[in-house]
């Protein structure tokens, strides 16, 4: 059966609902966390541990995604994640002990969240356009933002009227019976159905014919394992570029409403800041999605982290001149450039390695990318705890972010393979060269 419209756009809806449940699953875990202590009366290090250690769990699956997904495509590993997090999720209320907790929301969670999330659609999701990648990518990763103030905001009623493990436990059913059905519908690539990427018709005899986006030849006729791209430099340029974007991302994401409470903003500003920044992180996400499709992957990148230097020097200066001018500039340099980032994580691995091996390499990659993830909140705290105060840590979240936009510029997607943007300079060149 042909549908009337692109089997690709089909894909991006169901990772769109996808990102919105899977990723505010675990996300959630800090609306728990309140009544768990209450009830409870555990540490808060050793509680909140639990969450930290799904990202070392979510860190040492994430290259056995990679492979799962090489094998066996999409259907079965977001089946698997499906799995998983809403076991953890439904198993999680019957927690008695603090190991209870590292097991289910840590291990299953964690492990799930790899699958469903950013580092689980970014497998696949590239294949299915071309022209129109970023743009894409950027329009089903916005779920997570439309997610988290829809979601979010029902767990919390939840947790108020019914107990935390009653909000856990619908959650858990959500994710199993929205999730497991709808991924039943994706494919690994629009090849699998007949199709070409972004909905182009096969290529007739009479047809022009297509302009190659190849700049570097030889890099692209390499078949890349991943014991070959380990031998590369742009492997671990990539790899330092991604360890430090979510660095960067996680140290303010965690520790920004604490700050702004610290230095006198009402806990009201302080929660509204953070809602905001996901909710600028959805048009910001599209556009710049949009804009890497035209200009190149290593720009958007560079934009993003600009956002981030902008947020951490707000930030900085808010320490010094509080005032809601630089809150709301610090909001929407985070919300609407920082979190462009997303939008071109899986086209620039793709552009460089891609092949049949794509997985198992950008699996690796997210690995370095999860250990930011967890060193960011950590060096951040603990800098804080050494010095008494955020400022040292924020500037060096600034260079951090600077070496992110350095690495993947060094990177170079656009010296393997051209967006859609560039080709017709690609063939102009090509036709006077």
């Amino acid at each position: 059966m042909r549908l009337p419209f692109f089997y690709g756009w089909v894909v991006v809806a169901v990772i769109f609902v996808t990102m919105a449940i899977g990723v505010n699953a675990r996300t959630a875990f800090s609306l728990f966390f309140p009544p768990i202590i209450a009830e409870f009366g555990w540490e808060r290090g050793l509680t909140a541990g639990a969450f930290s250690f799904g990202f070392v769990v979510s860190g040492v699956v994430s290259p056995l995604i990679g492979r799962l997904m090489d094998r066996a495509g999409p259907r079965a590993v977001m089946e698997v994640g499906v799995a998983l997090m809403a076991g953890g999720l439904l198993l999680a209320p019957l927690t008695s002990a603090p190991w209870h907790l590292y097991v289910t929301i840590g291990i299953m969670v964690g492990a799930g969240s790899v699958c469903l999330g950013y580092s689980g659609q970014s497998l696949f999701l590239p294949n299915w356009f071309i022209r129109k990648r970023g743009f894409a990518i950027g329009i089903a990763f916005a779920g997570v933002g439309i997610g988290s103030v829809t979601l979010l905001p029902w767990v919390q009623h939840l947790i108020e009227h019914t107990g935390w493990r009653t909000a856990c436990t619908a959650m858990g059913l959500m994710v199993l019976i929205v999730l497991a059905p709808i991924n039943l519908f994706l494919r690994k690539r629009p090849e699998d159905l007949g199709l070409l990427p972004d909905g182009d018709a096969a290529p007739s005899a009479t047809s022009a014919k297509p302009v190659s986006n190849v700049v570097d030849p030889v890099w692209v006729a390499t078949d890349w394992t991943l014991q070959r791209a380990l031998r590369t430099a742009r492997f671990w340029w990539i790899a330092l570029g991604y360890f430090c974007g979510l660095y960067i991302w996680y140290a303010v994401q965690v520790h920004q409403t604490k700050f702004l409470l610290d230095i006198g903003f009402s806990p009201n500003v302080a929660v509204w800041s953070l809602g905001v920044v996901s909710l600028l992180g959805i048009p910001g996400q599209i556009l710049l999605g949009h804009v890497s499709d035209r200009i190149g992957r290593e720009w958007v990148w560079v934009a993003s982290c600009v956002g981030f230097v902008i947020c951490f020097a707000a930030l900085v200066g808010l320490k010094f001149w509080p005032s809601l001018l630089l809150v709301y500039v610090m909001v929407f340099a985070q919300g609407a450039l920082g979190y462009g980032l997303t939008s071109v994580m899986g086209p620039v691995v793709l552009e460089i390695f891609q092949g049949k091996h794509y997985g198992s390499i950008f699996g690796s990659i997210m690995l370095a990318a999860l250990a930011g993830g967890a060193a960011g909140p950590w060096v951040t705290g603990f800098l804080f705890d050494l010095t008494g105060g955020y400022t040292l840590p924020f500037a060096i979240a600034i260079a951090v972010s600077g070496l992110s936009a350095l690495s993947i510029w060094q990177a170079s997607p656009g010296k393997v393979r051209a967006v859609a943007g560039r080709l017709p300079k690609l063939q102009s060149g090509t036709g006077t060269g």
